[in-house]
């Protein structure tokens, strides 16, 4: 037993007859969702999000499972706060935000809310092991509902091409779990022949292999006959496999490419290809809908509402004034005469002369009173705004070296005056780090855009996990603030809610971001799930 969840034998799973639970109301009709493999909940945000022309949730989740005890705490609050009707969450949450209450009070405060929230989020690592427990939980949850839906995304970083890269010569690579725990995600379906589900992977699976052969082929073989990959399955016991933007993919004759969603055609302010997979039990004779296309807002409508800030300074102590010294120090560097008669040099060059230029005083938003006079602009975004914050939590920018942020903010400069973001051979000598592949990066062997910034006329790169490691690829587009993205502002291209907490240390936080579904894409998946389970008969 490896849940992580001690007050759930404990707790009732339903309310007694003629009991209500706040989220039990309006909830009672929505379709039971299980979430595995959760992270800190962008799936489940999603699905959560999702409403019928009246306005009534499509989904109640019923179960997410999540082993990450960072990640699980940020799915726990986002159940509790699910315990009350949209936009009705208590003035206590909002003042746990701000640090007047903690987590404990809250959940003091809200008994049953929690004690729902601890009866459907659990922190379990999915294996042979915690096989048992786990199938007893969603077949408590589902009950007898015909009508439900299987989400979830095997951990990815074993399929990815940087992941594949750092593991390649390791002899463990063939062995790692995350090569085969969508085996656990089979198990799931075999134990419980869910009408649908909705499988998430990284792009990389692609092109992976496992013991010499296709990953992908594999997968998309298993999860149409479960039965080839998992003893004892029912022989009856079948799917068919559909893409999301290629409506008429011929069915048995699956081309895994097709199952590649490019967010930011769907919305997302962010270039990120994931593959979805849904597949619908063979004997439900419905198919789903494509995936509506829609433009996506730029960086700068995403994140360009939120307070500005500036970065920290590190190894040395922070100050408004120390941090300007440290940039001012570019001004020596004859930043014209290095470029070697760039066509920029001279517009760079210029823009770099920044006196009375920055005026953000600190590297934290420590009040929201801009954020509450700057709606974002975009449709898309406009439900990710809460006018109750009062503090935004996670906009708190990283300190940096005096030597990094001179290069951000020659960055940042190069990129407002280029359009596009510097490669290395474009950055001047005394600014180059010293690293052992900068040569390299220079002539454009590797390396070459070690420095990126996210540019704000056009949608980010993939927000990954790496985002927690050092920023350089992540670099925000003002000069002014010279830094790299804050949690929130990852957490806002991921279309994350402004009001959507992440628990433990800042660099969990970043991995939680990094590795989630965007709850935009999520919601939009969702509303054609409901689509299909409405066309379910009831008798299926």
């Amino acid at each position: 037993m490896l849940a992580v969840n001690p007050m759930v034998e404990e707790l009732p799973v339903r309310a007694a007859p003629g009991v209500m639970w706040p989220g039990q109301a309006w909830r009672n009709a929505a379709f039971p969702v299980v979430d595995v493999f959760a992270g800190p909940g962008g799936l489940g945000e999603g699905f959560a999000l999702s409403s019928d022309e009246r306005g009534r949730p499509c989904f109640n989740s019923v179960a997410s499972i999540e082993r990450d005890i960072f990640s699980h705490k940020t799915l726990l609050l986002r159940h509790f706060i699910r315990q009350f009707p949209d936009g009705e969450a208590p003035d206590d949450y909002y003042t746990f935000l701000k640090g007047g209450i903690t987590l404990e009070e809250l959940y003091r405060l809200h008994p049953q809310a929690h004690a729902h929230a601890v009866a459907s989020a659990f922190c379990i690592s999915l294996g042979p092991e915690s096989h048992a427990e786990v199938k007893k939980i969603i077949r408590d949850r589902v009950g007898d509902s015909r009508r439900w839906a299987l989400v979830g995304g095997p951990p990815c970083q074993a399929y990815s091409l940087v992941g594949r890269s750092r593991m390649m010569g390791r002899t463990d690579f063939a062995q790692d779990e995350r090569h085969t725990l969508y085996l656990e995600y089979l198990r799931i379906i075999v134990d419980h022949r869910p009408p649908v589900f909705v499988m998430e992977n990284v792009k990389g699976l692609l092109s992976a292999t496992i013991d010499g052969k296709s990953a992908i082929t594999r997968i998309v073989r298993d999860l149409s006959h479960p039965g080839t990959a998992i003893p004892g399955a029912p022989d009856d016991l079948s799917y068919r496999l559909y893409s999301l933007t290629e409506p008429d993919m011929a069915e048995g004759d699956v081309d895994p490419r097709l199952f590649v969603v490019r967010a930011e055609e769907y919305g997302i302010p962010q270039a990120r290809h994931r593959m979805f997979i849904v597949g619908i039990r063979s004997d439900l004779k419905v198919r789903p809908r494509s995936l509506k296309k829609m433009v996506a807002p730029t960086v700068q409508e995403t994140i360009g509402s939120l307070p500005s800030i500036r970065s920290g300074l590190s190894k040395a102590k922070d100050s408004p004034a120390a941090w300007l010294s440290e940039l001012r120090a570019i001004s020596s560097m004859n930043v014209r005469r290095q470029l070697n008669g760039a066509v920029y040099a001279g517009d760079v060059a210029k823009a770099l002369d920044f006196h009375n230029l920055i005026e953000v005083s600190s590297p934290r938003a420590v009040s929201s009173s801009q954020y509450n006079m700057r709606k974002p602009p975009h449709d898309v975004l406009r439900s990710l705004y809460d006018s109750r914050l009062s503090v935004l939590t996670s906009h708190e920018a990283r300190s940096h070296m005096g030597s990094d942020l001179r290069r951000y903010l020659y960055a940042a400069t190069f990129a407002e005056k280029t359009g596009r973001s510097p490669k290395l051979a474009d950055f001047p000598t005394n600014l180059l780090p010293d690293h052992k592949n900068v040569e390299e990066g220079r002539t454009g062997k590797m390396f070459s855009d070690r420095f990126r910034v996210q540019l704000a006329g056009q949608v980010s790169t993939t927000i990954t996990s790496h985002i927690s490691k050092d920023g350089h690829y992540f670099i925000h587009y003002d000069p002014a603030q010279c830094r790299s993205l804050t949690v929130r502002e990852a957490a806002r291209l991921q279309t994350f809610p402004d009001n959507y907490f992440f628990a433990g240390p800042r660099t969990e936080q970043y991995h939680q971001v990094g590795n989630a579904v965007p709850p935009q894409l999520a919601r939009q998946i969702a509303d054609i799930v409901a689509e299909v389970l409405h066309a379910v008969p009831d008798d299926n």
